[in-house]
């Protein structure tokens, strides 16, 4: 069975969020995570070329002619095919690589303005709004995705990591408990278990 795109960066950005959630709710009772952003330099396209004695953090500042070079051709691509939403996400994933969120949610918009129903785009976007620490919007987002698919557990899983983020572990064990009950056989229900017992 051949999968989709679409599908794979979903799942990517399902894993991605879980991770993030996960390692906040083991920094203790913090409202909103410290410091969620990897110690070690990604070896993607977008990193895979700055200098390795490099003092400064990557920023949207200090991307390379490279990466510049790319995000050219890949907006005048994008600009070509305006309905070609592939060619829209693949953008948007590497200008958020590039840390360019704030351009990437404009474009995982325009996804979402023309397909209402795109789960993996909510997912990507809750991270960027997760990683920016922007906890109202990622929940905003989250709950935008629950009105649409109120019966994915991993929708469920996030709205309680969201609420466990905020310092609410009653809510959080609530949801989690009732994600157990609602998908037992779900991958997502262990991740739940595992979660409620951290909280």
């Amino acid at each position: 069975m051949k999968l989709k795109p679409i599908y794979l960066y979903g799942l990517v950005a399902a894993i991605a969020i879980i991770t993030l959630i996960i390692v906040s709710q083991t920094t203790g009772d913090e409202k909103v995570v410290g410091d969620i952003s990897n110690k070690e330099m990604p070896m993607d396209d977008v990193h895979k070329n700055l200098n390795k004695g490099m003092m400064d953090n990557p920023t949207g500042a200090n991307v390379s002619e490279e990466v510049k070079h790319k995000l050219d051709v890949m907006k005048k691509d994008v600009d070509a095919n305006p309905n070609d939403t592939l060619k829209i996400r693949e953008y948007a994933d590497f200008l958020a690589a590039a840390h360019k969120p704030d351009d990437a949610i404009v474009y995982y918009q325009k996804i979402l303005d023309k397909d209402k129903n795109r789960k993996d785009v909510y997912f990507a976007l809750t991270f960027v709004y997760y990683n920016q620490k922007n906890l109202v919007k990622a929940e905003e987002v989250t709950l935008q995705m629950y009105k649409l698919f109120p019966n994915d557990p991993m929708v469920n899983y996030n709205l309680g990591a969201i609420e466990a983020t905020k310092g609410n572990k009653d809510k959080a064990r609530e949801i989690w408990t009732k994600l157990i009950k609602d998908f037992p056989t779900d991958k997502t229900s262990e991740l739940a278990k595992s979660s409620l017992n951290k909280l």
